[in-house]
């Protein structure tokens, strides 16, 4: 039911700030992210994944062993599930315990659809994130490189030049 344990949200940036090409703007972004985090724990949260239909037909162990000697037998008879649901409710209980707060997000199923709406979820706050930072998160010098070369490969109309050059370098 519980498939994964999450992950701090804003330290994700780091690659993204490293990528911007004007340096001013790489150390602000970076200043201002260690500013956040330092001034209220409570603007950064465990990101938590919970999928309510899953598979509880796998059993871990089916019978208890007569020695226990690895020390399961008291997971015998219960399903994978059972025990990813016990360590995302033991990990969401220990993060309130240290004051972190929680997101848990909850699919209704693994599907396509679930799993395309989670990475536009994702999508959407990196650029929020971005925002808050005071970045623009799609001025990105990567992204406009491969755009300019992509286009000039797919042959858009003003992009010969370029076009000869970036297939003369991939022969």
């Amino acid at each position: 039911e519980y498939t994964s344990r999450g992950t701090t949200i804003i330290p994700e940036l780091e690659e993204e700030l490293n990528s911007l090409d004007n340096c001013e703007d790489r150390k602000y972004a970076k200043k201002r992210t260690k500013e956040i985090l330092k001034e209220s724990r409570k603007l950064t949260m465990e990101l938590m994944k919970a999928v309510s239909k899953f598979a509880k037909k796998n059993k871990l162990i089916d019978k208890e062993s007569q020695d226990d000697l690895d020390g399961l037998n008291y997971l015998a008879g219960q399903t994978i599930d059972f025990v990813n649901k016990k360590a995302f409710q033991g990990t969401l209980l220990a993060h309130v315990d240290g004051g972190v707060p929680n997101l848990i997000i909850d699919l209704p199923e693994l599907s396509a659809y679930s799993f395309g709406y989670l990475v536009y979820f994702f999508e959407k706050a990196c650029a929020m994130s971005g925002y808050i930072l005071g970045v623009n998160p799609f001025d990105q010098p990567g992204v406009e490189a491969y755009k300019k070369n992509m286009f000039a490969l797919l042959g858009k109309p003003g992009n010969e030049e370029l076009k000869a050059q970036l297939e003369a370098r991939l022969k």
